[in-house]
């Protein structure tokens, strides 16, 4: 007989916009804060997640996450999760993605990674650690991070290679939800920056 479906859903939510996000350029461990336009998007989650229940919300250690999470609403008892740091660009961290393809036509951070940060089976580790962490509460999660390491947590919470994040683009201020069809994982919602509010 197969075992219960796990009642709980990740919610996660990008950080709001930021100087480099507004501009293209990679942003992994430069600490940035969010733009005007970030602190709104953040401030308008609020209004989208109001009334929901979570048993836990995770934040990234990294300043536009903790921002978002706070104008959101949801800084008081927030666990600060290093495991959802952005993807570390290593030589690429400020670059566009022009720029580097001016160098190495073609490249795709998905299948080519970065020189000196971290390679897409490091952050695969990190999201694995995230995906097993929000599975181990009895609720719904709340988690607040970047955009890559996000996409890399949807693709593996959906048993998949981490490369599938490519396919899941993940606009400043978007939410996701991720769950359950019957017993599979199962993609609930996804870069949705609109608002309509959670339980629809």
């Amino acid at each position: 007989m197969p075992s219960p479906v796990p009642p709980s859903r990740l919610v996660v939510v990008r950080h709001g916009a930021t100087a480099w996000s507004l501009s293209g350029r990679h942003t992994g461990r430069t600490d940035l804060p969010l733009e005007p336009p970030g602190e709104a998007q953040a401030r308008g989650l609020a209004a989208r997640l109001a009334g929901h229940r979570f048993a836990a919300v995770l934040v990234s250690p990294l300043r536009r996450a903790r921002q978002t999470c706070d104008l959101a609403g949801f800084g008081d008892g927030a666990e600060v999760v290093p495991g959802l740091a952005e993807w570390d660009y290593g030589d690429y961290e400020g670059r566009t993605s022009a720029e580097i393809r001016a160098e190495r036509p073609g490249w795709s951070l998905w299948r080519d990674g970065v020189p000196a940060g971290e390679t897409i089976g490091d952050v695969c580790r990190r999201a694995d650690e995230v995906v097993k962490l929000a599975r181990g509460h009895g609720g719904d999660v709340l988690a607040f991070g970047s955009g890559h390491i996000l996409r890399v947590v949807a693709a593996r919470w959906l048993g998949l290679d981490p490369s599938f994040g490519g396919s899941l683009a993940l606009g400043a201020g978007a939410l996701g939800v991720l769950g359950w069809e019957h017993e599979e994982p199962a993609l609930v919602r996804w870069n949705d920056d609109g608002e309509d509010p959670l339980s629809t």
